[in-house]
């Protein structure tokens, strides 16, 4: 007796028989009524894939639909290639390059042209958009060698994807095929244009704003939010990339194996200290005015802010300017006092968990000369206690406060605004894998915290995955809204830095087991690593703000 061939469908928790060879769409469009959802792509044995992928043996299947982080990525990644359809099909021989995200969307521009895409421009390419999701065009996913989708690539002049497979040790590479065109993406696609229902594209700066949903409400596009200086950080390093013709995975590869490698690190971290001292020298002009003498330094998880406070505390001093640190972490409020999260369990991330009247009331004691006992939080008991500490500010002397909500206004509501100087430091990659495929800002930030945890806190790839959902939700609360409100911002990442965190990343994310959830992240991060030529670390100075994470710093932590 031949055993009935069955998968695993953990949306509706039951065991499905098929026939061998069926797609997952035909899998899902038998049980789409009972999932309640509208399925983007789906989980193969915790592996994301496509709904055109064939079934021909048992597997665990979950199917994702814009909830999920996958979902969202494969919904994304569709609209960029109906984008570059559009593009393609209206203005022929335009380099596209879709660069980062700023505002909610996705910033585009024509590579090489510095004049502005007019909105008429725009509204044509926008219009072209939604003909090709009416036509309901297939996304076909093939697989070839990669000597000849090399040359495919080359037809199209997509000369970043030629530049990032000449690099690459893969026999075969797997593309996408949209009507005419073919494209390749890290991560699979929706399985039509006709899914792609909600979107818009609206003229921004030199380029365009590429919407999708709403995270939170998938019916509507996602709104504009005003983020000025957030875009000068990214484009001031997207300028910097230009002039070094560095701007994609592939040129830094060929960077590599050409031996430049010490060169690219001496010239980035050059790049960090003319930045610091920049930074230093406008907290010392403002403090001879007699302003800035509280220094609020903050930026979500893995951005690099004790380094940063550290490397600008050196630069003050050049600057004849003494810091005084204060951290946060001792005003946490006793912890029978925390708040909780919708859980039940504490909120740590909360600014409520700070001692909001006492950390103001000893600013304010310290801006006035005074000198005032310094509390530490005893971790262990989960209080706050004084053991003779004191603290006094003399002249030259600034304080240095580093914590996530620094940027909050209720943290020093109590304290003049011309007292204090607001500094936000993030890792704003702008190096991308190719023209249509960026790095996100959170992968560069959570290949840092898998290294670091796993090196300095005992804490698996899997457990620092597992937590970051939570870590995200925290910072979309409590430090993104207020981004704008810095007087400076400090962009942490270097160009370099993913060639030589291969090495240290990916022993730790194939420790993560296949039959756990976090095994779609582990095997999905292995791929984006893939694409990277490792660079030794011995070139890596010892004041380098990498090393927060891989070890070997001067500093004290």
């Amino acid at each position: 007796m031949i055993d009935e061939l069955s998968i695993y469908c953990k949306n509706t928790e039951e065991y499905i028989s098929i026939d061998g060879g069926d797609t997952l769409l035909d899998i899902f469009e038998s049980i789409k009524q009972r999932t309640g959802i509208n399925a983007l792509c789906a989980l193969v044995n915790n592996k994301a894939e496509d709904l055109h992928f064939k079934v021909y043996r048992p597997r665990h299947i979950q199917f994702l639909d814009f909830s999920h982080p996958a979902g969202q990525r494969a919904y994304t990644h569709s609209l960029c290639m109906v984008l570059y359809k559009a593009v393609n099909d209206l203005y022929p021989g335009k380099r596209l390059t879709i660069e980062h995200t700023i505002s909610n969307g996705y910033y585009c521009r024509f590579k090489h042209e510095h004049a502005q895409v007019q909105p008429d421009m725009v509204n044509a390419i926008k219009q072209r958009m939604q003909e090709i999701i009416d036509h309901n065009y297939k996304f076909a996913k093939h697989e070839r060698l990669t000597e000849d989708v090399i040359e495919m690539f080359k037809k199209q002049e997509l000369n970043d994807k030629v530049r990032l497979l000449e690099t690459s040790q893969s026999i075969y590479t797997a593309y996408y095929k949209l009507d005419d065109i073919i494209d390749s993406f890290y991560g699979p696609l929706v399985p039509s244009t006709g899914y792609l229902k909600v979107f818009d594209l609206e003229s921004f700066e030199e380029g365009m704003l590429l919407y999708g949903p709403d995270k939170n409400d998938p019916t509507k596009t996602a709104a504009f939010v005003a983020q000025p200086k957030m875009f000068k950080a990214f484009t001031d390093y997207t300028q910097f990339n230009d002039v070094i013709s560095l701007g994609d995975v592939g040129a830094l590869n060929k960077a590599i194996n050409s031996k430049q490698a010490a060169m690219l690190i001496n010239v980035a971290e050059a790049l960090h200290n003319k930045m610091f001292a920049n930074i230093a020298n406008e907290i010392a002009a403002r403090y001879r005015k007699g302003g800035a003498r509280v220094v609020l330094i903050a930026g979500p998880s893995s951005s690099g802010k004790t380094t940063s406070c550290k490397r600008l505390a050196v630069q003050l001093i050049t600057n004849y300017i003494i810091p005084k640190m204060i951290s946060l972490d001792d005003y946490f409020v006793n912890r029978v006092n925390t708040p909780l999260d919708e859980n039940g369990e504490y909120d740590y991330e909360s600014l409520y968990s700070l001692d909001l009247k006492q950390f103001n009331q000893d600013l304010t004691d310290l801006l006035a000369g005074k000198e005032v006992a310094m509390p530490t939080y005893n971790f262990a008991r989960g209080e706050r206690e004084y053991k003779g500490n004191t603290l006094k500010l003399n002249e030259n002397e600034i304080l240095l406060i580093e914590g996530i909500h620094g940027l909050n206004p209720e943290l020093t509501k109590q304290i003049p605004e011309e007292q204090k100087f607001r500094l936000y430091v993030s890792a704003l990659t702008t190096l991308s894998i190719d023209d249509h495929n960026w790095i996100p800002t959170t992968d560069n930030r959570l290949l840092r915290r898998i290294v670091r945890d796993y090196k300095y806190r005992g804490a698996s790839a899997l457990d620092t995955i597992a937590r970051w959902a939570s870590v995200r939700r925290g910072e979309e609360k409590w430090i993104f809204p207020y981004q704008e409100n810095a007087d400076a911002m400090f962009n942490s990442s270097l160009i370099f830095e993913l060639a030589v965190m291969k090495r240290y990343a990916e022993p730790v994310l194939k420790q993560v087991p296949a039959n756990v959830p976090e095994y779609a992240e582990a095997i999905r991060l292995l791929k984006f690593l893939s694409y990277f030529e490792s660079i030794d670390e011995k070139d890596l100075p010892s004041t380098s703000l990498l090393r927060e994470f891989l070890g070997g710093s001067s500093f004290h932590y």
